[in-house]
């Protein structure tokens, strides 16, 4: 079975933080690329490994990724 997640990738430094909001796991890379395969590989361990009323306690139903307007002094 496979399930679509939510993944935000962001330059931090001189590399990448990968982060799964749906899950709240992250993982990082020098590369966007490598930043994203590092992210799938821990979310594949996570649900390999996780029990699953562990799954369900941190898996959220619904991630919404927008933008915010906000006013900057």
């Amino acid at each position: 079975m496979t399930r679509q997640l939510t993944a935000i990738i962001e330059r931090e430094d001189d590399g990448y933080v990968a982060l799964c909001p749906g899950l709240d796991i992250a993982s990082q890379g020098e590369t966007v690329a490598e930043a994203r395969a590092n992210l799938k590989e821990a979310l594949e361990l996570f649900f390999e490994t996780a029990s699953t009323t562990e799954i369900q306690e941190r898996l959220h139903s619904e991630v919404y990724v927008t933008q915010v307007e906000v006013e900057v002094a």
